[in-house]
Parts: C-alpha cells; structure tokens; sequence
C-alpha cells in the first residue's frame, strides 16, 4: 500500500500562514475520512469496464488511506475500505436488479411453456378421442358391409331379405325388387367408401397424435431446462442479495466507527500537526544557521582575499555572493536497485464524493513515496550528517533518518526516510553518499511496506525529483 502523505503544516513554504491555515489543511484530511458518513460513492461503471473500475475505487482508497497514515494506520484502513465497499455498491445493487429481472423473465418462460403444454395436452385429448370415435366408425361399417356380402352369398348375388336395409317388401314386383337390389349394392359400394374415408382420416389422426406428442415431450424438455433456469436465477439473485446486504452492512459498521473515532482522530491530526510543524520549524532554524554561517565564512574569505589584493596594490574584488544549482549536491536514489514510486509529490485533490470540510480542495503530499519492499537496504542521498534518527511515535513516522547535507553553493540540503524497519545510524553520525543508514519497512501509522522520502531544499519541502 503506497505510503499516506505528510500534511500540509510540514511543508517549509506553509511557515508564513496563519497558524490557522496550516491547522486547516491538516484537519482538513478528516474531510477524506468521514466521506462514507456525508453519502459519497464512486462512479459506477459499465459492465465491460468492471476492471478499469475496479482499479478506480482501488486508487481512490489508495488516496483516503494516504490522506491519514500519518494520523492513524488502521482509520486509515477502514476509511479506504468504505470508499471500496461504498463504490462496489451501486454496481451490487445494479446486479441484483438484472439477477432479479432474469428471475422474472425465467418465470414467465416457465409460465409460457407450461401453458404450452396444456394447450397440446387439451389437443391431444381431442385428437385421441376423435381417433377412437373414427375406429367405432370403422368398425361399425365393417360390420354393415359384412352383412351385405353375408347376404349376398347367401342370396346367390342378391340378398333375399331386402329389409335389412330398406325394410318390409310385402311382395312386390320383380323390377321393384330389383331396383331395391341396386340400392342394396350401392348402399355396400357407399359404405366401402365411406370405410375408406375414415380409414385416410384415422391415419390423419393418427399423425396428428404423434406431432402432438413429440411436441409435448419437445415443450416438457424445454418446460424442464427453463425451470433450471429459473433456480439457477434465483442462486443468482439470492446470492447478489446477499452480497449487497452485507456490503449495507459494512458500511454501516465502519461508518458507525469513524463518526465515533472523530473526536479522537481530531485530536490525533491536531497532535501530528504539532509535531509536524515542529520538525519544520526545526530544519527551518537549522538550515538558516548553516547557510549564516556559509554566507560568514563566504564574507570573511572575500575580506581576506581584498586585504591581500589591497597590500600587492591590487584592485578589491567587491562582495557578491552567488546561489548556485542544488544539482551540486549530487543527490543520488536512496535505493540501488529499480524501485517503483507509487505515490508522487504535490497536491491532491480531495477525491470525488468526499466533502472538504475546511475548503482547502485536498492536501499536500510533501514527499514520494517508493514502493520498497520491508527489508530493502536505504542509502544515503549524498554526504551529511546524521541530525535525528531512530523512533518518534509523534508524527507516525515510525523509525525515520534525517540527514542534514549541508550548504553547497549557497543551498541548505536535507532528507528524511520514514517507515524504516530499521535504523544503522546514529545522531551526529557523518555519512557519506551512498552509505547504508536503514532497511526499509511499514513502522509507524502505516499501511504496507514502503519509503516515504522527503528532500528540503533551504528550509522547503520540495520534490526529490527534481534533485535525484
């Protein structure tokens, strides 16, 4: 986790405010803090971009936990925590929405088909008793043509007993009796057809009863996997809820923590403050003395050197001291190997959604911040000597070094590393450039392995990279 910032009333340039402002700016760290309590939430993303938000709300926590490791580490940690679960949850609840709408949709795709289903069950009902209607047809004509030909065989070709089909005779004449035999025949060729036409019909039937019954087994199928999607919805759904319930009640919970750790963090940053202005009072002073000085021994050798031009007869050289490059310093990384910085120096913005309650917009991040895993050897940026070191529990700094560089072309130079794991150097220790002085790590009001590196140029903090 990249190292949270030094406030603002560390910084050299700030010695001319108000005590106020500078108060100010560091209280106005808490603004970060209590974002969750005032209803802030990170911009939710489209759903091809979860990454890319993701590593937004990442960043965002990265920034509130910068904004107080020098306060307290573990507010630190719920204050980024609530920007996560504050910004996963618009997007929680978004899922659930659509697992719930997908829950409805399978529903009633469940709905659809079992109606479906009855529907073609209700045509099957018809279909099979129709069919059996048609084979009571069939084989009532059957018969009927059975007992015509019986007749007829019996008759010698024409039935003698006409009346079975058109009743009594009482004797009537031979070509009466004739014709009622032509009738007879076409009466058997009637229903032979008709035998036919029920017979095309029951095989019609019979098709239709299977198409009916293929598509009730096809419809049960899908009736079937529907409902599979119908649970696997409501998983879907149930588990989305559970989701944001317990984001609700995270954020509940570590809302609830840091309005009652208020008073108490106030407190602390007012405490940090002091501190902190402390230490810049005291580079301050030590800075104007060491360059007093520079510019004393500056004078008294241009003295020494016009009374040795004036006894030769020489023209004086008059007095004018000149301010050359910090870059002859020669200030060098204080890692030796290819370590990353993670957080970089100047101001920052009081992320979206938080409240800045003091008006300052954000604060300054005096220092960079590498990200140096615990252990990792810290050398000395250049020659100096070693004027403060080892524990201080008052700024969070943790076991910190602070060199002072001295004045080179009329520039005062000093560096501090904090978070150390350890220190191997003591105070009033002269070190040279490039000489082990600690191994890195995250003591201190911190939140994971790293180095927070700070350089003073002539009493101000200013960015190591425009001397490294």
């Amino acid at each position: 986790m990249n190292e949270l910032h030094r406030t603002a009333p560390r910084h050299r340039a700030e010695r001319r405010r108000p005590a106020g402002r500078r108060a100010g700016l560091i209280s106005g760290l808490l603004a970060l803090l209590l974002a969750a309590s005032m209803g802030a939430s990170a911009p939710v993303a489209h759903a091809d971009e979860l990454d890319d938000k993701r590593a937004a709300l990442e960043a965002e926590a990265a920034r509130v936990q910068q904004s107080l490791e020098f306060v307290d580490s573990r507010i630190a940690k719920a204050a980024g925590d609530l920007v996560i679960y504050q910004g996963q949850l618009p997007g929680a609840q978004q899922a659930l929405l659509e697992a719930q709408g997908r829950v409805a949709s399978a529903v009633k795709e469940v709905e659809a088909l079992t109606a479906r289903v009855d529907l073609a069950q209700q045509n099957k009902a018809i279909i099979t008793q129709q069919l059996e209607a048609d084979k009571q047809k069939i084989a009532d004509t059957k018969k009927l043509i059975g007992q015509i030909a019986t007749q007829a065989y019996k008759s010698g070709g024409v039935p003698s007993n006409l009346t079975l089909f058109f009743g009594a005779n009482n004797g009537g004449s031979l070509t009466d009796t004739m014709d009622l035999a032509d009738q007879a025949m076409r009466s058997q060729n009637a229903a032979m057809d008709k035998l036919s036409q029920q017979s095309a019909t029951n095989v019609n039937s019979q098709a239709r009863l299977e198409a009916v019954e293929a598509e009730i087994r096809d419809l049960k199928a899908k009736a079937d996997a529907a409902l599979e999607r119908e649970k696997a919805a409501r998983d879907e759904a149930a588990a989305k809820k559970a989701q944001v319930d317990q984001l609700i009640a995270d954020t509940t919970r570590l809302d609830a923590e840091l309005q009652a750790a208020k008073p108490g963090i106030q407190s602390q940053m007012a405490a940090v403050a002091a501190s902190q202005n402390a230490i810049a009072n005291e580079i301050a002073e030590r800075d104007r003395r060491l360059r007093e000085a520079w510019e004393a021994e500056q004078r008294r050798l241009a003295e020494a050197a016009a009374a040795a031009a004036r006894a030769q007869g020489q023209a004086e050289q008059p007095y004018a001291p000149v301010t050359g490059s910090p870059s002859a310093f020669g200030l060098r990384h204080p890692f030796s190997g290819d370590v990353p910085i993670t957080s970089g120096f100047g101001w920052r913005s009081t992320p979206p959604g938080t409240i800045d309650f003091y008006g300052t917009g954000g604060y300054l991040h005096t220092g960079i911040d590498f990200g140096a895993a615990c252990g990792t050897p810290v050398y000395a940026g250049a020659a100096g000597e070693v004027f403060s070191s080892g524990w201080n529990s008052a700024d969070g700094g943790g076991w910190r070094v602070k060199l002072s560089h001295g004045v080179v072309q009329g520039n005062s130079l000093t560096t501090i590393v904090y978070h150390n794991a350890s220190v191997v150097v003591s105070n009033g220790q002269q070190v040279s450039a490039g000489q082990l002085i600690a191994y890195s790590g995250s003591t201190g009001n911190s939140t994971g392995c790293h180095a927070h590196f700070e350089t003073w140029l002539n009493g101000a903090a200013v960015d190591p990279m425009r001397l490294l």
